[in-house]
């Protein structure tokens, strides 16, 4: 229930704060500033992290010593089941 009548107060409150403010002089401020500077910084951070963890990744498959093609085993083993 008090979330209720918090819904409500904040419904009747907000509108009458609105009408109070110019709005020709609205800006972020600067909490607006350290937010998207955080989120900025954030994606940064993640770039150079992807950039890393992909300059470890071998693109190359390595053959396996002594075994067969993989299309040669596949076919084997398809015939053996049936």
């Amino acid at each position: 229930m008090p979330d209720v009548t918090s819904n409500l107060a904040l419904t009747h409150l907000v509108p009458l704060a609105a009408q109070e403010v110019d709005e020709n002089k609205v800006t972020p401020g600067v909490l607006g500033f350290i937010v998207f500077a955080v989120m900025a910084l954030a994606v940064w951070g993640l770039m150079k992290s992807m950039n890393r963890h992909m300059g470890k990744v071998d693109f190359k498959e390595k053959a396996a010593s002594g075994a067969e093609p993989a299309g040669a085993a596949g076919s084997g083993k398809a015939s053996e089941r049936s």
